[in-house]
């Protein structure tokens, strides 16, 4: 059946024989199209053949299909980008809605530019100490694209590294150094860290080096620590480097509400984010053959679980509290979720997931009335959601396993370890910048909003002025 169909679409035929597929009828090399056959010799052949079910990743590259996927989850967690700047522009004010879109503009321009040239190095390069010390200015052999199909994925996770910070320092950093933010995150804080928990994750191309945190058994499946808690302490970082929004606390030490001036956007953001997320973690199979392909929709189901049950904790956390079911609140549920079941997403049942999203939520809700306590002003809670959900999520791959392979220790000294180094590597790198060309803009700038001063057009035209 299988050869009839074949015979009668040979374009068909050329396609499977160049993807490297192995068709039953061929297999005796009997009777095969002509167009095939062609193909067949023709082909550029890879340069070793891997076992499927290999779990270095190198194998993947091997068959066709697992770069495909690669690149595919890639692109989905790329637009989550678009999600970020969403949800930023939403819920900050309509003056400096332009910036916050310059802002996640630039994190994946300078971060894709710096991340290849120095950061995949360092985090997947040879490992003999600290840090990975080849593989810069990545480019990949004729026949093997794998290297460039992994440097893409891994380039779009530190891409969301970066951009995590803008939210919690919007509408009162300078542009420029802004950028200079974004340069020192993507190649040295976010690599460094990586290299420590996912090093071995190059397998053979690294000479199958590790980094000593999962050499001593800590678990982040998709970046729990390694990209959210990275992003949210850096976050921490920049919010205290810059101190709070003029307006934000009152003279008896009290917050003030800034309300952002789109939850309509901050919706879209967040649905966008939730779409990306199913490439962020299923995606981080990064192969559809072998055990990534029993895993993926697992993953994509826990995945989906721990959202909804991250927006009804939080639903419910601040109704609770204070007599509304706030929107902006049950958004950051959402996303608090999502970070929460991004380490576990691998090793939890779908009853786990609930369990990691609904306490996730619930934390959230606190975590940024905690941080509104003690005068650090995150417009868009992304220290919460992404720090400390972050490090919710990654002790979760301990308390929720059903693998039998997690150890809490390792854990939790990964969260410690992502802390201490994030958050003292950030506060240097924003206390040079501070000390040398300035952080924060001046005072008649963030009244007038960043949009017009710093870039020279509004995200409004002739509107912001008057809803600020």
């Amino acid at each position: 059946m299988l050869q009839k169909g074949i015979a009668a679409m040979p374009l068909l035929g050329v396609c499977i024989a160049l993807l490297g597929l192995d068709s039953p009828a061929f297999a005796e090399g009997e009777d095969a199209p002509a167009a095939v056959a062609v193909a067949a010799e023709t082909a550029v052949a890879p340069a070793v053949v891997y076992d499927p079910d290999s779990p270095m990743s190198n194998a993947n590259g091997a068959f066709p299909v697992n770069i495909l996927w690669t690149i595919i989850a890639a692109v989905l967690v790329f637009f989550m980008q678009a999600g970020f700047a969403m949800v930023e522009a939403g819920f900050t004010r309509a003056k400096n809605a332009g910036n916050i879109m310059m802002k996640n503009l630039m994190d994946f321009s300078m971060g894709s530019l710096t991340f290849w040239a120095v950061g995949f190095g360092i985090m997947f390069g040879v490992s003999g100490g600290l840090f990975g010390k080849s593989w810069f200015f990545v480019t990949a052999e004729k026949g093997d694209m794998w290297p460039y199909a992994f440097l893409l994925f891994q380039t779009v996770f530190a891409a969301t590294a970066a951009t995590i910070v803008s939210g919690a320092m919007a509408e009162r950093t300078k542009f420029f150094s802004y950028l200079l933010y974004s340069i020192g995150i993507t190649a040295i804080i976010y690599p460094v860290f990586g290299s420590w928990a996912w090093n071995a994750l190059w397998g053979d191309y690294n000479g199958g080096s590790s980094g000593w945190l999962e050499s001593n058994g800590f678990l982040d499946f998709a970046g729990s620590s390694v990209v959210h808690s990275v992003g949210g302490w850096a976050a921490l970082a920049g919010a205290i480097m810059l101190g709070p929004r003029r307006g934000k606390y009152g003279k008896n030490g009290k917050a003030k509400a800034i309300p952002g001036h789109s939850l309509t956007l901050a919706t879209l953001g967040v649905f966008i984010l939730w779409m990306g997320w199913f490439g962020f973690n299923a995606g981080s199979t990064t192969s559809v053959t072998g055990e990534g392909g029993k895993q993926m929709a697992w993953i994509a189901v826990n995945t989906n679980l721990a959202a909804a049950a991250g927006v009804v904790g939080a639903l419910i956390s601040i109704w609770i509290t204070t007599g509304k079911p706030d929107v902006g609140m049950s958004l950051n549920g959402a996303l608090a979720g999502l970070v929460g079941i991004t380490a576990p997403c691998a090793n939890v049942s779908a009853a786990g997931s609930v369990a990691i999203g609904l306490i996730a939520g619930v934390i959230v809700v606190f975590s940024v009335r905690f941080f509104d306590k003690i005068k650090v002003d995150d417009p868009v809670g992304a220290i919460s959601v992404h720090g400390v959900c972050g490090a919710w999520g990654t002790i979760a791959v301990a308390l929720f396993d059903i693998t039998g392979g997690a150890s809490l220790g390792a854990q939790l000294l990964g969260v410690g370890v992502c802390f201490a180094w994030t958050f003292s590597t950030a506060m240097a790198l924003f206390a040079v910048i501070k000390y040398t060309v300035g952080l924060r803009v001046d005072e008649e700038v963030e009244i007038a909003g960043l949009d017009l001063h710093e870039h020279g057009a509004e995200a409004y035209s002739d509107f912001a002025a008057r809803i600020h």
